[in-house]
């Protein structure tokens, strides 16, 4: 089961200061990619390979996440990502996993509603970096 949502130790992690997407920051976010037997909720810990996909292009752990710049805007703060792209592309994927690739910490869960099968090139493209369509937001 994938269920959609921020990660609730992510949440904690941020009240705590152990998360850090500023510009400079040391830290790397990953997007890692799941099959739709894998079991992700916004209770997800940690980054996990029970349930990642495999297939070719795809490498465990998933992908850097780039262009990754705080904002505010109507009391809410923001993130987004530039697209992450496999290719060559040969799998099937049903939801994804952002995560500190640091700590390992998850920061949330994405579902793609059903399976997505790529057989050449496979894009998770996110939304606009505002403050009411962010991937992360904070309010």
């Amino acid at each position: 089961m994938i269920s959609q949502g921020q990660c609730n130790i992510f949440k904690q992690n941020c009240l705590s200061g152990l998360e850090n997407f500023a510009a400079g920051t040391t830290y790397v976010y990953k997007i890692a990619l799941y099959t739709s037997l894998a079991n992700l909720t916004p209770d997800t810990l940690i980054y996990t390979t029970d349930g990642e996909i495999t297939g070719t292009g795809y490498t465990a752990g998933g992908e850097e996440l780039t262009n990754i710049v705080p904002a505010s805007s109507n009391n809410i703060s923001f993130i987004s990502f530039d697209p992450v792209t496999w290719n060559p592309a040969s799998f099937t994927a049903a939801g994804a996993l952002i995560y500190n690739a640091d700590t390992d910490a998850a920061v949330c869960v994405l579902s793609f509603g059903s399976d997505k099968t790529a057989t050449n090139t496979f894009t998770v493209t996110f939304p606009a970096a505002t403050s009411s369509t962010a991937v992360i937001r904070l309010n």
